[in-house]
């Protein structure tokens, strides 16, 4: 039985993807195989011996060690696009409410709620405080156009607006996902330059760090909008209180807040709503015990962020799972040492990146004699050997 390790309070129906004759699922492990978690932060966690795979359930991975993970032979994966409905709404709500000033016309409502009659006759005199303009025929820029950015260009352009999108590493699938009425940007500053709304959909790497800053806003639109349902880190926080203040940036919409945004004017700080929706929970925890489930029983790699994809449907034989450092001649020892027991590779595939991350290699082999396990392990530079039969 696989004891999965539940963070977050995650609802147990979110779980049904795990078989019960299988897998056990609970917060009070300490030796699971696997984890699953939404926003708890593992850096300081120390993880047993044991523990094959992380999957998150959501998108951003800022809360895990992915590269002590990857050290120990510990696969995470993430949810792409299981949220993006859910995030998608709140940026259509957020475009809505950075255009005219609902949420301070509703706080002014309820501050004369007990005027009585008089109500109706100062809500004609007081209205035309909380005008702003209309989305159709204004130009949003979306700056990614994964599965939240190309939801939201495509809706965009049915409210009438133009749509510049930017993305330099636009996936084939993600661009036939996109609307031919989306203008391609080559760089930020066509999107700066042209949009009346920006809104972000990149992860948070040390290339997007604080993307919105004093000089990119210097490029912007006199009164853009700015919305950040992404990563908190994309935006700098201490320039663009003062363009709100000068009426540089008309209203920075953020899912965020934090001591120096939260009460600011022209800031609408929304509190970490952006896959907060019970549909989004449901479909992020079962993309995760689906990526577990192939991984633990299959070894196939899907949605990983630490580690190559690799997927290679099973044949019956024995299977062989191999975490190793992405160094010279690894393939020829690894295949070697198989060989040096007499038995035959059936079918394998190899799958490594550029940069630190490790490789990874799966062999089906006709036989699995004893002894080959502690050879294979015995090769400098193979992190984890898994067998399944």
């Amino acid at each position: 039985m696989y004891q999965v390790k539940v963070l977050n309070n995650i609802r147990s129906s979110a779980l049904e993807n795990l078989d019960g004759g299988k897998y056990t699922a609970s917060e009070a492990f300490q030796e699971p195989d696997a984890i699953i978690l939404r926003s708890a932060d593992l850096h300081d966690m120390s993880f047993n011996s044991g523990l094959l795979c992380i999957a998150r359930a959501g998108a951003g991975v800022n809360n895990i060690p992915l590269d002590r993970c990857a050290e120990e032979g510990i696969i995470v994966f993430n949810t792409p696009g299981a949220n993006a409905e859910a995030v998608k709404e709140l940026v259509l709500c957020s475009l809505l409410l950075s255009s005219r000033d609902i949420l301070g016309g509703i706080d002014w409502v309820k501050s004369v709620a007990s005027g009585g009659e008089s109500i109706t006759e100062l809500v004609e005199k007081q209205k035309a405080r909380y005008v702003g303009p209309e989305l159709m025929g204004k130009t949003l820029g979306v700056v990614g156009l994964g599965s939240v950015g190309a939801k939201i260009a495509s809706i965009a352009t049915a409210l009438g607006m133009s749509v510049y999108g930017y993305d330099p590493y636009l996936s084939v699938e993600a661009a036939w996902r996109l609307s031919s009425e989306i203008i391609q940007a080559n760089d930020l500053d066509t999107i700066y330059k042209n949009s009346d709304y920006i809104t972000l959909h990149v992860p948070y790497l040390d290339s997007t760090h604080h993307l919105i800053n004093s000089e990119s806003i210097g490029k912007m639109k006199q009164g853009a909008r700015i919305i950040n349902i992404a990563r908190a880190e994309l935006v700098c926080d201490d320039d663009v209180l003062p363009a709100l203040a000068s009426g540089r940036i008309s209203c920075y919409v953020t899912d965020f807040p934090n001591e120096k945004t939260a009460g600011k004017p022209g800031v609408i700080a929304i509190p970490h709503l952006g896959a907060s929706t019970p549909e989004s929970e449901e479909k992020c925890v079962s993309m995760a015990c689906s990526e577990i489930i192939e991984y633990i029983e299959n070894g196939n790699i899907i949605n990983s962020v630490n580690m190559p994809g690799v997927y290679l449907p099973r044949s019956g034989d024995p299977r062989v799972c191999i975490i190793h450092d992405n160094v010279p001649d690894m393939i020829a020892k690894i295949t070697g040492a198989v060989s040096s027991f007499g038995i035959n590779i059936e079918n394998s595939i190899y799958a490594s990146t550029k940069g630190r991350l490790p490789s990874y290699m799966m062999l089906d082999i006709s036989l699995l004699p004893d002894g080959l396990v502690e050879a294979l392990e015995g090769i400098k530079g193979v992190t984890r050997v898994r067998t399944l039969i």
